[in-house]
């Protein structure tokens, strides 16, 4: 057998392969909680906080005196979700009474006396008011532990929690997997009659993603693999197609500064690096961006220079701060094909090295190492900067 050396030039596309079967446990007995969230677990568009609403609901309006608790990490999340579901039902059973409701406290009293309050947990110290009967944790994945606790001892009866599974490692699965509490699975597929063709269509399209990170977490509900590479897919590229351009810039001295160029077609998005390299003044730089990048092109950098931002601004480029959210933007990545530059070698080497961290207990959690991820950055802040954007203009019109 003869061997040889394989060059990065090589490798023409990456593929992750998980060999080990993973198994959630069936829980049969019911005790004090409902728990919501998929693979025995209730996923996205699952109707599951749909259903607990209308539940909560019924639970108040049959109930005199039945304190109730909606519950988020925010208040805003708790406004664009469950208090849409709760008027939108209150509504529909013409049940809603404007004056029953306080905008200013986010309480609905019924006749009967039971009253429904809706809060956020920005302020943490909420967690510790007054007790209830009914708790329900709207994304509870989303809050901490402790404050799970403090609601909980203030809770006589029965707790609601869901969330979908994106994490790998988090505390709801603890609670999940107590044979004392009862767990209920739907998909997506549990509520087609009350889902649009698009929304259909918007799930089942992970189905066809080279990483099938989405398709198991958005769409069969099953918990987000523990993958220690984080971008398990893709594949190189001579000439990308003709599609929406637009750039982003991760600054850098020590670390390189790295400009990439994203073209999104037809659903996929293609990767090449135009600057990477160390050493780079803001003069430097303004001069290679000026060389290499077209006039008015779109540029989304990294946020956390808010000077340099201004700065390359006043010298005519189209530049914006990026989100910054690294989870929201690794998920948003993954949600696309990647295509990668043939010559992008810096680009392909940190797609084959940037993996997760890991805790005391060798156990994958959803934060990226850092260390090598200039170009990741960058293609990350343009990504769900952009394309988050995108999306959000077309639900408008």
């Amino acid at each position: 057998m003869v061997s040889r050396e394989i060059s990065l030039d090589d490798i023409e596309s990456w593929e992750y392969i998980e060999l080990d079967t993973c198994y959630d446990i069936s829980v049969q007995n019911e005790h004090n909680y409902y728990i919501n969230a998929g693979d025995d677990f209730l996923v996205h568009n699952s109707s599951k906080s749909y259903s607990i609403v209308q539940l909560l609901i019924e639970i108040a309006y049959n109930n005199p005196k039945t304190r109730i608790s909606i519950v988020s990490h925010s208040l805003p999340h708790i406004k664009r979700g469950v208090y849409r579901d709760f008027k939108s039902i209150m509504e529909n059973w013409g049940l809603w009474q404007d004056n029953d409701f306080s905008f200013s406290d986010f309480i609905y009293t019924y006749p009967n006396g039971s009253y429904i309050e809706l809060f956020g947990l920005e302020d943490e110290s909420k967690a510790r008011g007054p007790a209830r009967d009914v708790l329900f944790i709207n994304e509870a994945n989303l809050i901490k532990r402790t404050l799970y606790d403090q609601l909980l001892m203030r809770t006589t009866g029965k707790v609601f929690l869901d969330w979908n599974p994106a994490d790998f490692v988090n505390w709801v699965y603890e609670i999940a997997d107590n044979p004392e509490n009862k767990r209920i699975h739907s998909t997506y597929l549990n509520n087609l009659p009350n889902l649009s063709e698009s929304q259909i269509k918007n799930i089942e399209q992970y189905k066809n993603l080279p990483d099938d990170f989405m398709w198991k977490v958005y769409g069969l509900g099953q918990r987000g693999a523990a993958k220690e590479l984080i971008y398990t897919q893709w594949k190189l590229y001579d000439t990308a197609p003709e599609g929406d351009v637009f750039y982003g810039l991760d600054f850098g001295y020590v670390h390189p500064a790295a400009l990439i160029k994203v073209t999104h077609h037809e659903g996929e998005n293609y990767f090449e690096e135009i600057i990477y390299q160390s050493g780079l003044t803001l003069s430097d730089l303004t001069r290679l961006i000026k060389e290499k990048v077209p006039e008015r092109a779109t540029i989304y950098a990294d946020a956390a220079e808010p000077k340099s931002i201004e700065e390359l601004y006043r010298q005519g480029f189209n530049i914006k701060p990026a989100q910054k959210d690294v989870w929201a933007g690794i998920v948003k990545m993954k949600s696309y094909p990647i295509n990668i530059h043939f010559h992008s070698q810096n680009l392909r080497r940190e797609f084959m090295s940037y993996k997760w961290k890991k805790d005391k207990n060798d156990n994958v959690i959803e934060e990226p190492v850092k260390a090598n991820d200039d170009a990741l950055d960058a293609s990350r802040y343009a990504v769900f900067t952009h394309l988050t954007k995108m999306r959000f203009e077309v639900s408008v019109f």
